[in-house]
Order: structure tokens, then C-alpha cells, then sequence
């Protein structure tokens, strides 16, 4: 029954993966997340209007994101590293704190709101407005 349900799609599951890892709207793939040079994810995209924060918690999966990335595939490495002798441990621990600490979640903040943005609508591609079968759906709920 799922693949006659993503025939129906505008917005395909495939489509919203290729948005994600290209920091682009999930809905209408423009590039709106951020405004130039800024940290900040907009409320909502300025092209289709689709809601990218919309509250509740929602900012806890780039969070989680970012901290696991962070955690997974730099920190925990730079320590078994220093543990090991290849890198002195002092330093290990040092470069651990410091990008681990707020260079690497820095660079990553943007990917990680893409990141969040792509699983979420994968798992809800229905609550895209590109899919809304149109007012009074059931599928939207």
C-alpha cells in the first residue's frame, strides 16, 4: 500500500533525501533555510511558507544530530587517538574540548537543521504542503 501512496506524491521521499543533503526547503527545494551569513534557521521559507520551526521542542533533532555527528566521528576518534600515544593526550583532550566543543557543532549547525528537516518530512512526507491531498484530507493528520 506504501508504494501506491508514494506514487501520489509531488514531492517524492527520494526528492526530500536529495533537499536534505543539499541544505534546501524539503517542500519547494529553495535554498531558504538560513538567511545569508547567519546562524539562525527562518521561521518559516519565504518562497512556499512552509513552517521549519514549529516549536514544541522541535529544535531537540538537529540538536541530537549535531551531538552525535560531533561526538561519533570527532571526539570520540581524537580520544582513542590520545589514549593510544598517537597524539599526545593533553592535546587530544584539548582539540576534544575546544572544536569539539564549539568548532565542529558550529560548522555543523546548518547540515544538522537540513539533516533534521530531511528524516522529519521522510517519515511525514504528507505534511508537506506540496502533498496536501487538499483540504479535509485524512491523510494529513
Amino acid at each position: 500500500m506504501e508504494a501506491t501512496a508514494e506514487h501520489h506524491l509531488r514531492v517524492t521521499r527520494s526528492q526530500i533525501i536529495a533537499r536534505g543533503f543539499s541544505n534546501r526547503c524539503p517542500n519547494c527545494s529553495n535554498h531558504s533555510l538560513f538567511p545569508p551569513r547567519s546562524l539562525r534557521i527562518r521561521e518559516v521559507c519565504p518562497v512556499c511558507e512552509l513552517k521549519f520551526d514549529p516549536g514544541g521542542g522541535f529544535w531537540l533533532g538537529p540538536l541530537v544530530i549535531n551531538y552525535t555527528v560531533t561526538a561519533l566521528l570527532f571526539v570520540s576518534p581524537l580520544l582513542v587517538l590520545g589514549v593510544r600515544g598517537v597524539l599526545p593526550l593533553n592535546l587530544a583532550i584539548g582539540l576534544a574540548i575546544v572544536l569539539g566543543g564549539f568548532g565542529i557543532p558550529l560548522l555543523l549547525y546548518r547540515t544538522s537543521w537540513s539533516w533534521w528537516l530531511m528524516l522529519y518530512f521522510f517519515f511525514f512526507p504528507y505534511r508537506l504542503p506540496a502533498n496536501w491531498a487538499g483540504p479535509g484530507s485524512d491523510e494529513m493528520e
